[in-house]
C-alpha cells in the first residue's frame, strides 16, 4: 500500500507539473484561444464527467448545507481569478518560473489557511510549519532573482520574443498575485472537506473520493469567472474566428490533455494520500508538491526557457528549487507532528 500511495503521489506530481506543456505546441492560437478553450474544458467538462463517473452522480451535493457550498463558492471565484492568472504568467515567464512562483505562494498562504478555520495547532507543529514556510519563501524569493537576471540575458542577446512577451517583473507579479488568490481552494477545502466527506462515507464510497466531491464546486463556481473573462476577451480582440483553424483538431487535443491532466493530478493525490494512510498528508503531500516544482523546472530547461540565461540566473533556479523542495519536506514534517 505504501509503494502505491508514493507511485501515485509522483504520477500526480509529474502530471500536474507537465499539464501546462502542450500549449507550446498549439499552432495557430492565440493565448486567449488556448486557456479560454483549457479553462472550459477542465473546470466544466472534465469535472462533471469524473463526477459521474467516480461519485455515481451529484446526489452528494444535496446532502450538504447549502451555506457550505456557498462559502466553497464565494472562495472559489478566487482560486479561478488566480489560476487564471497563473496561466497568464506562464505565457509571461515560462514553465519554470510560472510553476514555481505560483506553487511557492500557494504553499506559504495555504498551509496557514486552515489555522484560521481549524483552529492553530500545538507549538511543536506550528513552529516546524512556519520554519518550512520561511524556507519556501526563501525559493520564491531566489526564482524571482533568477527569473529578472535570465530577462536581463536575454535581453543583452538582443531576444526579440522577450520584448513581445513583456517584462519579466511584470509576469512574476501575475504568478504572484495569482498564487495568493489561488489559496481560495485552501479556504474552500476546509470549509468543504468534512461536510462533504460524511455525505461520500454515507454513500459507501472509498474515502479518497471525498476529493472528487470537493473538486467540484470548486471548479464549477472557479469556472464561471473564466469562462466570462475569456469570452470577453475573444469578443473584445475578435479571436472566436481563430477557432476555425486548420490546426483546430490537433489543439483541441493537446488542449484536453492540459485538461485531463490539470484535473486529475488533483484526484490521483486524494487517491495516493488514502494508499499511505496515516502518512498521506505529510510524505504525499511533500512528494507531489515537490515532484510538481522540479517537473516544471526541468521540463522548462528542456523546452529551451533557459538557453540564453547565464550560470548566475540558473544558480538562482536552482538554489531555489532546493529550497523549496526543502521547506515543502520541512512543512510536511509539520504536519506530521500534529
Amino acid at each position: 500500500m505504501m509503494v502505491a500511495g508514493v507511485v501515485w503521489a509522483l504520477v500526480a506530481g509529474v502530471m500536474l507539473g507537465l499539464y501546462a506543456l502542450p500549449e507550446k505546441y498549439t499552432k495557430a492560437f492565440k493565448y486567449e484561444n488556448t486557456w479560454g478553450l483549457f479553462f472550459n474544458l477542465t473546470m466544466f467538462l472534465v469535472p462533471l464527467v469524473a463526477s459521474y463517473l467516480l461519485l455515481g452522480g451529484l446526489e452528494v451535493f444535496g446532502m450538504v448545507e447549502t451555506t457550505i457550498i456557498w462559502k466553497m463558492a464565494i472562495a472559489s471565484v478566487l482560486w479561478g481569478t488566480g489560476v487564471m492568472m497563473w496561466g497568464k504568467a506562464i505565457n509571461h515567464i515560462g514553465l519554470s518560473l510560472g510553476f514555481s512562483l505560483f506553487i511557492g505562494t500557494v504553499i506559504l498562504v495555504g498551509s496557514v489557511i486552515p489555522f484560521f478555520v481549524n483552529g492553530v495547532p500545538p507549538g511543536n507543529v506550528f513552529i516546524t510549519i512556519l520554519a518550512g514556510l520561511v524556507v519556501v519563501l526563501a525559493g520564491v524569493v531566489l526564482n524571482g532573482k533568477a527569473g529578472l537576471a535570465r530577462e536581463q540575458d536575454e535581453q543583452a542577446s538582443g531576444d526579440e520574443a522577450t520584448k513581445e512577451q513583456g517584462s519579466m517583473l511584470k509576469g512574476i507579479m501575475i504568478a504572484v498575485i495569482g498564487g495568493l488568490l489561488a489559496t481560495g481552494f485552501s479556504f474552500a477545502n476546509a470549509v468543504g472537506a468534512g461536510p462533504l466527506g460524511e455525505a461520500v462515507a454515507s454513500l459507501g464510497l472509498a474515502p479518497w473520493k471525498t476529493a472528487v466531491a470537493v473538486m467540484f464546486p470548486i471548479f464549477i463556481s472557479g469556472g464561471v469567472v473564466m469562462g466570462l473573462y475569456f469570452a470577453q476577451q475573444l469578443s473584445q480582440k475578435k479571436l472566436w474566428g481563430e477557432f476555425k483553424s486548420a490546426h483546430f483538431g490537433a489543439n483541441f487535443l493537446l488542449i484536453l490533455v492540459m485538461a485531463v491532466f490539470h484535473y486529475a493530478a488533483s484526484a490521483l493525490f486524494a487517491f495516493a494520500a488514502s494508499k499511505l494512510g496515516d502518512a498521506g498528508n505529510t510524505v504525499g503531500y511533500a512528494i507531489f508538491n515537490a515532484t510538481c516544482v522540479m517537473t516544471a523546472i526541468v521540463s522548462g530547461l528542456l523546452v529551451g526557457e533557459w538557453k540564453k540565461a547565464s550560470a548566475r540566473a540558473r544558480g538562482y533556479l536552482y538554489a531555489g528549487l532546493v529550497c523549496m523542495v526543502a521547506g515543502i519536506v520541512v512543512i510536511a514534517v509539520g504536519n506530521g507532528l500534529g
